[in-house]
């Protein structure tokens, strides 16, 4: 095997595993080569749908296997995760185990490791999770600038191992640490309660600071994760305000503190006046991802594979540099010492048979004649939908084929001060989704290619690839070809094209043969009818294996958005703002009204209105319907862009109806 070539991998466990299945897919330092399972009907026909073999014990496995994922519960947890690892590492398999594991088992399998000369690892995961890294991140650079005086963190009893990892990388480690007992539960609080305590509450150290933990000490015996009440939930305290991680899977928030100054008089100033600059600090602020707050399934389909994603590179990368497993697993050998002191003071946990709960959506919350505030069943903002207009060549009709009620012209100066951030993080999604595209086979087409932000990101990625830009309307189109014509290197290989969507099919508008198509912002406009003749037709023209990139939004279903302030910008003596609302526009389709706002000297002077429908869609749905097969954006992107996808036809070359 050279140095360069995927480990062949085996994923062990078909439950939580297939997380990791859907992970080692995307991964490039790793090839699923097998499953091992207790052999049931699922296990075999899942391995048989990703078509390769399901073994049902380690000697089955060949002698050419490097890696296994164990993603099966340890002895501490009732099952034999703990056997199956040491087994594994004993043929010469590198490991990589989910947690939680006995500090006991940790070090027996790290000594197995050792002498097998092989690579043990244990995933508790959640600090891999999108939302998790972006806090500890904020909380390595507070505790940079400030102390920490307190800590205040919540999770349930089945991921303290985790939560105790978070709080260890957030706070630079664990020591100096100590526990308490949980406090007791006066018998006339319980009663007042109705007998119900589902909280427990502990204070301590760790790193230093002082906590205060209040875990979910209930659980289901055969549904662990439907019922806990809530995730991790971890707040950081210095003198300069609050990081919070609000639940696991996001928003990050800081909350600075609320400190005014007194006058003369010891009055408190209320105005941000010299000396109460502070005063000017925005009362809160989410960190991190601005886009709409992930779904429930986007947990299970991108946050969570993604997470797995980062785990298997720091596995790879202590595969790749060798060394001693045990003198590099200090982190996690302190970890679980203070996680067994931790369950050992609580107890067992109190065994729950509750029925199934019944999740509400947050336009359950809203008062009534007032907007439900935007959440996971109903998008904040867009990003940027890219221009589909109503454009005719001379002496053509105009043919019915989008949704729009505008066509860009008039808002296209502020194109760009409203798209550049959004496709700086999407545009190398797009590039890392046409990795491996071959320019000798066609050209690359952008569809509603806008001003060029991401035409130009692609084209400086493959810079042996020709473009063809599409861009109908006018206005945006004038951006594009001035972004093109200042760039000697994209002038001679990017042309532009005035083509609606309607018309890319039309003989002589596109060649016979594309190495890839990049369509972002675009599908939504669409009709039905013609997105779904659009993506089949330009199937026909793709390579073998090369893409459609697709990007959508958050808009799932037609959903009321109240008006939104998405972005602003500062150039010269005026301030830009671009505010979006929408309104539901029939029951797959919503009407979204957009308004820049141009003032100056705090005073408005211009304002330009356009409005534009758009056809609330999954990645899932276009795949239905164009008869493609659809995979997520590789790892970090898959979470950092979740509208995006890569369309390609299914492996057997044949478009289904």
């Amino acid at each position: 095997m050279s140095a360069s070539a995927p480990l062949r991998a085996v994923v062990c466990g078909t439950n939580f595993g297939r997380l990791y299945i859907d992970a080692v897919q995307c991964h490039p330092g790793f090839t699923l080569a097998g499953i091992l399972s207790t052999g049931s009907r699922y296990s075999r026909e899942l391995a048989e749908r990703y078509g390769v073999p399901c073994h049902t014990s380690p000697e089955d496995l060949p002698g050419d296997t490097d890696a296994a994922f164990v993603a099966v519960p340890a002895a501490v947890m009732g099952g034999q995760g703990s056997e199956l690892a040491r087994a594994l590492l004993n043929r010469g398999v590198h490991v990589l185990q989910e947690h939680p594991l006995h500090p006991d088992e940790l070090a027996e399998s790290l000594r197995t490791a050792r002498r097998a000369n092989r690579q043990f690892q244990v995933n508790t995961h959640y600090p891999h999770v999108a939302p998790v890294r972006e806090f500890i991140e904020a909380a390595r650079r507070l505790r940079q600038r400030q102390r920490v005086l307190f800590v205040d963190a919540a999770a349930p009893v089945h991921v303290l191992a985790p939560l105790i990892d978070i709080l260890a990388r957030a706070l630079g480690g664990t020591r100096p640490w100590r526990l308490g007992d949980p406090a007791p539960l006066p018998e006339d609080v319980v009663a007042a309660a109705n007998g119900e305590a589902p909280l427990r509450l502990l204070h301590g150290a760790i790193a230093g600071a002082p906590l205060t933990l209040r875990v979910h000490n209930q659980i289901h015996p055969g549904d662990r994760d439907n019922h806990s009440l809530f995730w991790h939930r971890v707040a950081v305290g210095t003198e300069g305000g609050v990081l919070t991680l609000a639940d696991t899977h996001g928003p990050v928030l800081w909350h600075p503190r609320m400190h005014s100054p007194r006058d003369s008089g010891h009055r408190l100033v209320f105005t941000p006046e010299p000396g109460a600059e502070a005063l000017r600090l925005p009362a809160s602020a989410t960190l991190g991802q601005v886009d709409p707050p992930p779904r429930i399934a986007d947990i299970f389909s991108q946050l969570w594979p993604a997470a797995i994603g980062e785990a298997l590179d720091g596995f790879a990368a202590a595969i790749a540099a060798g060394g001693d497993p045990l003198r590099s697993a200090q982190h996690d050998l302190a970890v679980f010492a203070v996680w067994r002191d931790l369950m050992a003071r609580l107890g067992p946990p109190e065994l729950i048979r509750p029925p199934d709960p019944e999740p509400l959506a947050p336009a359950a919350l809203a008062a009534p004649g007032t907007d439900a505030p935007a959440g996971p069943a109903g998008p904040a903002a867009p990003a940027p939908p890219t221009a589909q207009s109503d454009t005719a060549l001379p002496g053509e009709p105009n043919r019915p084929h989008a949704a729009d009620l505008s066509d860009y012209n008039e808002a296209a100066e502020f194109f760009d001060l409203g798209a550049r951030e959004h496709t700086a993080r999407t545009g190398p999604a797009v590039v890392a989704c046409l990795t491996g595209i071959d320019p000798r086979t066609g050209p690359l087409v952008d569809i509603g290619a806008g001003s060029g932000l991401v035409t130009r990101q692609v084209a400086a990625a493959y810079p042996d690839c020709r473009l063809i830009a599409t861009e109908p309307a006018a206005g945006m189109r004038a951006l594009l070809t001035a972004r093109v014509g200042d760039d000697p290197g994209l002038a001679q290989r990017v042309t532009v094209l005035p083509h609606a969507a309607e018309r890319l099919l039309e003989p002589g508008v596109l060649p016979d043969r594309l190495c890839g198509v990049v369509v972002c912002g675009v599908l939504g406009h669409l009709e039905p009818d013609l997105r779904r003749e659009l993506l089949r037709g330009l199937a026909r023209r793709l390579a073998p294996g090369a893409p459609i990139v697709v990007e959508l939004t958050g808009m799932r279903e037609p959903t009321r958005i109240r008006p939104t302030l998405l972005r602003h910008a500062e150039l010269g003596e005026q301030r830009y703002e671009w505010w979006m609302s929408g309104e539901p526009d029939g029951p797959d389709r919503m009407r979204l009204d957009t308004a820049w706002r141009v003032f100056r000297a705090g005073e408005p002077v211009r304002e330009v209105r356009e409005q534009y429908r758009w056809y609330t869609l999954e990645l899932d749905q276009l795949a239905r319907e164009s008869g493609l097969h659809v995979a997520p954006p590789p790892a970090p992107h898959a979470v950092s862009v979740p509208y995006l996808g890569t369309l390609t036809v299914p492996g057997d070359g044949e478009v289904t109806t």
